[in-house]
């Protein structure tokens, strides 16, 4: 069940990382979501969790650093489009 959870909080990250970089005037791509989502949770959460010395629990350091991340990963995957 929790790996089912992460998998659908990344979706919900990437889709707002789209949100936030205005790609929502045509809709949300959900294989970005999913990959932006995914990548950017693992990569910018455990970074910010880890320097923020929060380890590997789940704070708001972490899903800030998600949400960052998911932001970098659907930015350099339009600006390569």
């Amino acid at each position: 069940m929790l790996i089912i959870g992460m998998i659908l909080f990344g979706v919900l990250v990437g889709a707002a990382a789209q949100l936030i970089l205005g790609r929502s005037k045509s809709g949300i791509d959900w294989t970005l979501a999913f990959v932006a989502g995914i990548g950017g949770s693992f990569a910018g959460g455990l970074l910010i969790s880890l320097l923020a010395g929060d380890g590997l629990d789940l704070r708001p350091s972490g899903i800030i650093g998600s949400l960052g991340g998911a932001i970098i990963v659907t930015a350099v995957w339009l600006w390569w489009k």
